[in-house]
C-alpha cells in the first residue's frame, strides 16, 4: 500500500472546527486514517464530520461537504447529526448512572416500575430487568413493533400492546435486539429520579460533560438553523429526502441529536478522559460484553479477525485479532448514518457522521480497527528493538 507524504498532508490539512482542541499526539496515525479511510468515503457524501481519537486526546476533527446537496452551507463542527441507534450508547451512561446514584438496582424488574406493562409470558415478562433491557437480552422476539414506530404510533400505545408480543427465549438467555423495550429505560429512569428522560440526559450528561449542542427530539432538530439535512441516492446522485419524527418517539433508542464537537467529547468520555461524568467503574459496567449475539446478528461482514461478539449497555462489544475491549454502535435512519468505534486499552477511537445512506460505512469500522492494530504493533515492536 503506497503512504502518502505525510510533511504535505500535515501541511495541507485543516481541521475546519473551533471545537475540542486537536492534540499533538500520533498524528502519521490519524493522517493515515483520514487519508486512506475517511476523506476518499466522504467525498463521495453530500456532507460528513468525523474525529478521530489517539492516545486518549483528539489527533484528527475534520468535517467535509454541505449540509443539503445543492446549497452552499458547508458541515462545520457544530452542525447538528442524528446519532439515530448511536444514540443507545448514551441510555446505557444513563442506566448505569442511574443505578450508581439511586436505589434503583440492575435487577429491579421493568414490569414493576412501569404500570400497566403486561407481557404474553408473564412469567417471563416479570423477570424482565433493567440489564435485560439495555443488553438487548429480553428475549422478546426481535425488533418487536419497530414497525408501529415506523407507523408513527405513540410510545404509550405500542406499550399497551406489548402483551401480544411473542417471546423467543427467556429474558437474559439469548440476543434480540429491540427498539422499543430498550426505551422501557427512559420510564425507569423517570420512576428513579422524578425527571424525564431527556431533563435527565441533559442535566447529568450533556450539560456536565459540555456537549453544547447535543439535544433530544425532533424540534430541536429541525428548528435548529445549523443541521444537516438528510439525503437519499436516487440512482444519478444524493437528493434531500424529508427529516422523519418517528424515531424520535423512542429517544433512548434512536433521539439523540449532536454535532462532531460533541462527539468529540463523547468519545473522550468513553475512553476514560472525563471520570468526573463518567467513571471508570461505570465504563468498565457500559463496555462489559452480557448478551453473546452473532455476527450476523450484529450486521458485521464476515472477518476472520473476528472475535466473539457480544452486546454490554448500550453498546456492541467485540474482540478483533485478539485484542478484546472494542466496543462499537451504528445508526440508521431514513437519510442519515453514523458509527462509533472505540478501545480503552488503546486509548483511541473513531466518530463518523453523514447526511447520506452509503452502503460501505458498515466496512469503516473493521479498516479503522485494522490501521489502529498494524500501526500499535508496528510501534510495539519498534519501540521492543530499540
Amino acid at each position: 500500500m503506497n503512504r502518502p507524504n505525510f510533511l504535505r498532508l500535515i501541511l495541507g490539512l485543516c481541521c475546519l472546527t473551533g471545537g475540542p482542541q486537536v492534540a499533538a499526539v500520533d498524528k502519521n496515525l490519524a493522517q493515515l486514517v483520514d487519508v486512506e479511510l475517511l476523506t476518499p468515503m466522504a467525498q463521495t457524501m453530500p456532507g460528513a464530520a468525523a474525529v478521530v481519537a489517539i492516545d486518549g486526546k483528539v489527533a484528527l476533527l475534520r468535517t467535509w461537504g454541505v449540509r443539503q446537496a445543492g446549497a452552499s452551507d458547508k458541515v462545520d463542527g457544530q452542525t447538528l447529526f442524528r446519532l439515530a441507534s448511536v444514540s443507545k450508547t448514551f441510555a446505557g451512561a444513563a442506566g448505569a448512572k442511574v443505578v450508581s446514584e439511586t436505589d434503583l438496582e440492575w435487577h429491579t424488574t421493568i414490569s414493576g416500575q412501569v404500570d400497566g406493562l403486561r407481557f404474553k409470558v408473564p412469567a417471563r415478562g416479570n423477570d424482565i430487568n433493567l440489564r435485560h433491557v439495555l443488553s438487548q437480552g429480553t428475549g422478546l422476539i426481535p425488533h418487536a413493533y419497530t414497525n408501529l414506530v415506523e407507523d408513527n404510533m405513540s410510545f404509550d400505545r405500542i406499550l399497551r400492546k406489548m402483551h401480544k408480543v411473542d417471546f423467543i427465549c427467556e429474558p437474559g438467555q439469548c440476543y434480540s435486539y429491540q427498539n422499543v423495550a430498550f426505551s422501557l429505560v427512559a420510564v425507569v429512569i423517570e420512576q428513579a429520579t422524578g425527571m424525564d428522560y431527556s431533563s435527565y440526559l441533559t442535566k447529568r450528561i450533556f450539560e456536565p460533560l459540555a456537549m453544547k449542542r447535543a439535544s433530544i427530539g425532533f424540534r430541536p432538530y429541525v428548528d435548529d438553523t445549523n443541521h444537516a439535512r438528510p439525503h437519499r441516492w436516487n440512482g444519478e446522485d444524493w437528493a434531500v429526502t424529508r427529516i422523519t419524527s418517528e424515531f424520535y418517539r423512542v429517544p433512548p433508542a434512536a433521539g439523540v441529536n449532536a454535532s462532531i464537537d460533541d462527539m468529540a467529547i463523547w468519545l473522550l468520555a468513553q475512553l476514560g478522559q472525563k471520570p468526573e461524568v463518567l467513571g471508570a467503574p461505570l465504563l468498565d459496567e457500559m463496555h462489559r460484553g452480557i448478551q453473546r449475539s452473532s455476527r450476523k446478528q450484529a450486521h458485521y461482514p464476515r472477518n476472520p479477525r473476528l472475535g466473539p461478539v457480544y452486546y454490554g449497555l448500550g453498546w456492541r462489544v467485540f474482540e478483533y485479532g485478539g485484542q478484546p475491549g472494542f466496543v462499537h454502535h451504528g445508526g440508521y435512519v431514513r437519510g442519515m448514518r453514523s458509527e462509533m468505534v472505540l478501545n480503552r486499552e488503546l486509548g483511541a477511537g473513531l466518530v463518523f457522521l453523514t447526511n447520506s445512506e452509503p452502503r460501505n460505512l458498515g466496512d469503516l469500522v473493521f479498516a479503522f480497527v485494522d490501521l489502529l492494530l498494524q500501526e500499535r504493533g508496528a510501534v510495539t515492536s519498534a519501540s521492543a528493538a530499540d
